[in-house]
């Protein structure tokens, strides 16, 4: 079965407030879930409000990462305090670390984003990391969250870098699926991959309004903040695990393994990833487009202050064997590498690479 979408969103300005008669009809005891004390305000108004409301509320953070450790020990505290739903308010590791818990104890999950960086909000898939924020695999899910509440009010005390982050991952969606799964014959498929031609399109037009600009009456803002976490999600909702990632997550995941850890968002580590794969493509299969889409992601990305090589992202790739550990990781069996509709080997990847951050290739 194919879980498309969350079963109720509730997106703009007050979307917490408006959202609360139908979480109150959904749970009595949740436990809201967290990590960074940055956003412990808004979990704190989360929590108010919901006592308010007469509801059992408990709280839990993350110490670690979206990783086995910490799954276990808040699946403990629910089963301890009978929680009967778990709110996941934060980033996309929290976002997935309490819809995979959820998941696993089969009780409701309301994801409540707190920034713009990720659609983890609403997919039914989580991420697993090491708790040192090495990544792991990718777990699929039962179900797309139950509540998907997308507050503009919430988004709006994220840190723009945050933005610029959802904005090179969601750019990643039109790259990775034309390339992986054009050829697939499924018609919501194909649906799915045009809707990410244009969410790339959105991105490209209103992106560095949007991470430049005033949140009021700024129509740019709000196109680009839903793009990022609400339209990128129905992308992989409608194209379901036919519609791929490929080399810029399967590049994202390798450098995780040697990169220091919450030094860097996920979506500014893909957006290396996805200048890389373009050259890839370049080099593997003669895309003669690849050079102009790479001219023209630049413009953005170093508008939006984003890293744009591995040495931007801290780390020499010609010291303590990077480079080798890189490309082994990148060519794992089944690495999204392989998704690619031409044969990678760790040859390449270490050509790639090498010519990348010594800019034989320009950038």
């Amino acid at each position: 079965m194919q879980s498309i979408s969350p079963e109720n969103i509730f997106r703009g300005n007050y979307a917490w407030e408006k959202s609360l008669p139908q979480i109150t009809k959904l749970t009595k005891s949740p436990l809201i879930l967290g990590r960074s004390s940055n956003t412990d305000n808004l979990r704190n108004k989360i929590y108010i409000d919901l006592k308010d409301k007469k509801l059992n509320v408990n709280s839990a953070n993350l110490q670690f990462d979206c990783c086995y450790e910490d799954i276990a020990r808040v699946k403990n505290i629910i089963l301890k305090n009978n929680n009967d739903s778990l709110i996941a308010a934060g980033g996309g590791k929290v976002i997935d670390a309490g819809k995979y818990i959820a998941d696993c104890l089969d009780i409701p999950c309301i994801t409540v984003p707190l920034s713009a960086s990720t659609c983890a909000g609403w997919t039914a898939l989580s991420n697993i990391y090491t708790k040192n924020g090495q990544f792991l695999e990718d777990v699929a899910l039962g179900s797309c969250p139950k509540i998907l509440v997308y507050d503009h009010k919430f988004i709006q005390t994220a840190p723009s870098r945050t933005l610029a982050s959802g904005i090179a991952d969601a750019l990643a969606k039109w790259y990775e699926s034309s390339i992986t799964s054009s050829t697939i014959d499924d018609g919501l498929v194909q649906q799915a991959i045009q809707i990410s031609r244009v969410l790339r399109d959105q991105l490209l037009i209103d992106g560095e309004k949007a991470f430049t600009g005033e949140f009021e009456n700024n129509l740019s803002w709000r196109n680009t903040i839903e793009a990022c976490g609400l339209t990128a999600g129905l992308v992989g909702g409608i194209g379901g695990e036919k519609c791929r990632t490929a080399a810029a997550h399967a590049i994202h995941n390798a450098i995780t393994q040697i990169i220091t850890p919450n030094k860097f968002l996920h979506g500014e580590i893909v957006g290396v990833g996805l200048l890389l794969q373009l050259r890839l493509e370049e080099m593997k299969n003669n895309n003669k487009l690849a050079d102009q889409s790479i001219k023209q992601l630049l413009v953005l990305m170093n508008a939006l202050n984003l890293p744009t090589t591995i040495a931007k992202l801290g780390i020499n790739v010609f010291e303590n064997d990077n480079l080798e550990r890189i490309a082994d990781f990148t060519c794992r069996d089944k690495s999204e590498i392989h998704f690619l509709p031409f044969k990678i080997q760790k040859k390449d990847i270490v050509e790639l690479i090498s010519n990348f951050e010594q800019q034989k290739i320009k950038i």
